[in-house]
């Protein structure tokens, strides 16, 4: 293709949509579990997190199209999913007691588990965007990596002002799990049974088992944080 190929430029048209609309999942992700980090260690977890993410869309590229065709690989991701979004929502107590480098560890590897998963559609998107065309296949995994931190950075700024935002993003992991779990092979015998608005309904029931398991324990986990400073006498 040359630069004056209109093809072109519609492919980069794609990239670009794709990476704006399949990159937020993944800025969520990285704000809700940088969050409660000091502000100088929630830089270097939205830095990492973001590397991470970008490099494991590079190895995932070439294997991307025959990873999402194996069946229940998006069943056991969408699983997964939804244990990381009611994990971001419990909060954690006595970060005094705990070393920095623990909480940043613990930070990187909670964005690690969900870049893992939420990375395979992206990859798939920009791959079909890209047409084939390595050089611009380049030009969407290089134009996540601004997309992802950027938003990552955003969200966390909004989370600290509007602590409400945290369920709302944790909602998002959850939908997003139910969509790729409905949309597995190995069960596409029986979901094929169902009109298309049932995907909808189980990611919306996904997102709402989220933020009520997630809401339940950070209950619980605050209750216990306070009868271990307060024990009774």
């Amino acid at each position: 293709m040359s630069l004056a190929d209109p093809l072109l430029w519609t492919a980069v048209l794609k990239i670009v949509g794709v990476n704006l609309i399949l990159s937020g999942d993944n800025a969520v992700v990285i704000a809700l579990a940088a969050r409660s980090l000091p502000p100088r260690q929630q830089k270097l977890a939205i830095r990492w997190g973001a590397g991470a993410a970008v490099l494991l869309r590079v190895v995932l590229t070439v294997f991307a199209v025959a990873l999402l065709e194996l069946p229940w690989l998006k069943l056991a991701g969408g699983v997964l999913l939804v244990w990381v979004g009611v994990k971001l929502l419990i909060p954690t107590h006595g970060e005094g007691a705990l070393s920095a480098s623990g909480n940043l560890a613990s930070a990187v590897r909670t964005i690690l588990v969900a870049d893992v998963v939420m990375s395979l559609d992206n990859v798939l998107g920009v791959a079909a965007a890209a047409g084939g065309e390595w050089v611009l296949l380049a030009f969407g995994l290089a134009l996540s990596v601004p997309l992802v931190v950027f938003g990552a950075t955003l969200l966390v700024k909004l989370m600290e002002r509007v602590p409400s935002v945290v369920i709302v993003g944790a909602a998002l992991i959850g939908y997003v799990a139910g969509e790729m779990a409905w949309e597995d092979s190995g069960i596409e015998s029986w979901t094929g049974l169902f009109p298309d608005a049932a995907q909808y309904v189980v990611a919306s029931a996904s997102a709402a088992v989220v933020v009520a398991a997630g809401l339940w324990l950070a209950r619980r986990s605050t209750r216990k944080a306070a009868a271990a400073r307060h024990p009774a006498r």
